[in-house]
Parts: C-alpha cells; structure tokens; sequence
C-alpha cells in the first residue's frame, strides 16, 4: 500500500523533532502533526524554555541588586516585567524551529491528530493523512485532580503560573519535585514569601543525600517554609486568597496557590483505541527499551512515556526510535546514561551512581571533593555556594558518580559524563588528576575533586 509518508510524527516537542529530522536524513518523507498555534510543543511555550529565561532574568535582577555599583539605582522589576524576556526568547526558538522544518522539507499540519485507524490520522480542521509509521510525541500537562478548582484566578498549574500579571507577596506550592523545587527557588528569589509542601519525607530523593541537604539547606537559608510528609485535604480560593487545608490538620494561606505534584500524558482523544493501545491511568503510553509500543508501527518518546520526562532525554529518544524504525540498530543512539538537571538557585546536576545505590550494592567506592568556595573562578563570580563530588571504585579507579550543587553546575557536569563514557582506562580518576585545566575555571573542580579522593586511598 501507497501511504501520503512514511513517517508522521505527532508533536512538535524536543521529541518529535528529535524523532522527524533523524528520518528526514534517512531520506524519508516525513510529516509532523501540531495542535498548539506555534511549534516547539510544551518545552518551548511552558515548560524549560519559559522557566529557564525567566530564571535567568531573576538571577540577573538579584545580581544587580547585590552590586554596590548600583546601589544608587532603583531596581525593582515586576514578575509581568520579567516574564517579557521569556517571551522574546520563546518567540526565537519557534522561528528557529520553523527554519529547521522547512529547510529539511517537513510538512507541517496544524490541527488535533486522531488515529482512524492504524495508519490514517483525522486532523481537526484538516486534512486525513495515512503514514507507514508513527511516532507519538505528545507530551504531558500538569495533572489536575478534579476536586481542585483550576478555573480560579488564584489556583495555578506550572502552565498558568507564568501568566501571572502580577507579583503575589506569598505562595504556597503544594508538591516538592524537580518543578516545585524549581519554581519555590525562582519566586523565593523574587522576595515572594514560599510555603513549599512536599508529600514525602525529602526532597528529591533520587538524588545523593549530600546534595539533598544542601538543597534543603539553601532553600531554607533563602527563607522558604518546607513541610514534609503531607498531604491535602482541600484547597479553596477566595477573593484575595487561597486556603490549603492538610490531612494533618494545618491550614495555610497565601495570596496564590500553585499545583506542582504530577503530570499527566496527553494520550487524551488520541483515537488510541482505533489501534488497539491503551494508555495507563496517568495518560502515559508504554514502550520497550527502543520506544516501541505494542504496535509494531507505532513508537513513543518524551513526557508521554514518563520517567525521565526531560527535554534532553526526549530528543535523544525520538532519534533513537526513528534509528530502530529504519533498522539502524549498529550504531543506534541509546540515551542510558542520562544526567539530571535541576534549576534552582544553585543548579544541581549528576550522573552515575549515588552514594546510596552503591552502598546497597556493596561497591568499595571513594568519594573526592571539590568545594567551590576554595576555586578562583568561584571567588572571582562571587558564586561560591556549591560543591563537585565525584565517587569512584576504589580499586579500579573507573568513575561511578559525578553530582554538583552550585553556579553552572548544569554545564560542569558535561565533562565528567564525556569522562564516563569512555571504555577501560580512559574512564578512571586518573584522567582528572592528569588534565591540565583553565585557570581559573569552574572546571578545574574536577582536579581539585579527584585529588581530594585520590589522597583518601592512602
């Protein structure tokens, strides 16, 4: 059978451009399916994109405030006033992600993709198309528990909260992941006062220990109220506030609430059942270790299949279905080791092993660090906050772990994952200790770390 492509791509996310330009330079003849207004998907219009800028303006605000070479100026931006900068650099991205579609001969259709059957996909307000493959790239959305009025001016979602036009004085931010943590960082840096719930016993507990208490630590230290181990009993808005009231019996007010605790795939009205898939009770779609579903043409990448639900990760996953696809098996591209990045204020970034998982494994690991505050570069940026921290077996020497807490920690985590990457003897502490690094550079935590670890094994 003649079909109008051979692969169409649902999703416009770091996924589904992963997923399209890895066929299109197979020479494929590929289309990509979008139902929001502008390409880019949620990464782009809600998500990293928008965050991250508006992050990197607070962080510039702050850094001005703190100068004494503007001590005679009034600083003082409103959270609307800052939003604008996200706004620019979103506006840039979607162009930029026009350009790639275009110069790469990608059809672009606009509208809700819905299959009709296995290889036809009705788009609202549009045409029907038929494709040999697909690759749904869907993404998520904050998951909205039905008894939580989101209809209310003063009830957020991580998607609304950046329509806010104008700055709270106090927000309560009920869930403590990696978004929640991102944005109590964020607005506690604005002055916004920060009651941060979390209904577990810590804060991210996938990361080392270490590294979760210099998160608390600095969160506290910034001024935001952290309660672990709730959970709510009901939310209720007035005119001027909102009200959360916990199983525990606490209640507390704020002037705005944000729902930061899960996220949902956007598998709704997919017409999934046309083809006999079925999502899970969190809207997420299941895959095997090549992001194939049970449908031997059908293949999910991104947010929609869950964990690890990062933007980097999802376009490695649309190349690497895409490679599957067409059979390109040798030398596929398989995103295994994937480092984390948080956005708080300092950054956080790992890869590898924590201390924990190798200490329940019975691995005789080492551990080196490198505290920022003795660097130059650290001292000279006036960011000497933060830690590198590197864990190695102890008698091969071959690197484990790597996690850092501080300025830039999302960049200083790229060469210890190059590092780790390496085959034998070229992935050992030895490397760190016998590079010769910039000076002065952040990078040079990873000598400084190394030595410190290599000195514990005498």
């Amino acid at each position: 059978m003649n079909y109008d492509y051979d692969v169409i791509v649902i999703g416009t996310g770091p996924g589904g451009e992963g997923a399209a330009m890895q066929a299109v330079k197979s020479d494929k003849k590929v289309a990509v399916v979008e139902r929001y207004i502008s390409l880019g998907g949620g990464c782009t219009h809600w998500g990293t994109i928008p965050s991250k800028a508006l992050r990197f303006g607070i962080h510039q605000l702050m850094s001005a405030a703190k100068n004494p070479l503007f001590s005679d100026f009034n600083i003082d931006y409103s959270f609307p006033d800052l939003r604008e900068r996200a706004n620019e650099v979103i506006s840039k991205q979607v162009s930029m992600r026009k350009g790639f579609y275009f110069r790469n001969d990608v059809d672009v259709i606009g509208g809700h993709a819905r299959f009709k059957d296995e290889h036809t996909l009705e788009i609202e307000d549009g045409p029907e198309i038929t494709g040999a493959n697909f690759v749904i790239a869907t993404g998520s959305s904050p998951y909205h528990p039905p008894v939580v009025d989101f209809s209310h001016p003063r009830i957020h979602d991580s998607d609304s909260i950046l329509k806010l036009d104008y700055t709270p004085q106090s927000m309560t931010i009920y869930g403590a992941g990696v978004i929640g943590c991102e944005y109590a960082s964020m607005f506690r840096n604005l002055g916004i006062k920060i009651n941060l719930i979390n209904t577990r016993d810590k804060l991210l507990s996938f990361l080392d220990d270490e590294i979760i208490d210099a998160l608390s630590y600095q969160l506290r230290d910034q001024g935001c109220l952290i309660r672990h181990n709730e959970e709510f009993d009901s939310i209720s808005g007035t005119d001027d506030s909102v009200v959360l009231k916990l199983k525990s019996g606490k209640q507390v007010k704020s002037d705005v609430l944000l729902w930061a605790n899960g996220r949902s795939g956007n598998t709704k009205d997919l017409g999934l059942e046309n083809i006999n898939l079925k999502a899970n009770s969190r809207g997420q779609l299941e895959v095997d270790k090549n992001f194939h579903t049970t449908q031997k043409h059908v293949y999910a990448v991104g947010d929609v299949i869950g964990f690890p639900a990062l933007a980097s990760a999802a376009y490695t996953q649309g190349r690497s279905a895409v490679q599957h696809l067409l059979g390109m098996t040798k030398n596929a591209n398989r995103p295994d080791d994937i480092p984390t990045g948080i956005y708080t204020s300092p950054e956080i970034s790992s890869i590898g092993k924590t201390e924990r998982e190798l200490t329940e494994s019975k691995v005789p690991y080492e551990v080196g660090h490198a505290d920022f505050k003795s660097l130059a570069r650290a001292q000279i940026m006036g960011q000497t906050t933060g830690q590198l921290k590197i864990l190695f077996h102890r008698e091969t020497m071959e690197i484990l772990g790597i996690h850092c807490f501080g300025a830039n920690a999302s960049e200083i985590i790229h060469i210890g994952q190059a590092i780790m990457a390496q085959k034998g003897k070229a992935n050992t502490l030895m490397y760190f200790i016998n590079t010769t690094f910039n000076y002065p550079t952040m990078a040079e935590a990873y000598r400084v770390a190394a030595l410190n670890g290599y000195n514990r094994l005498f």
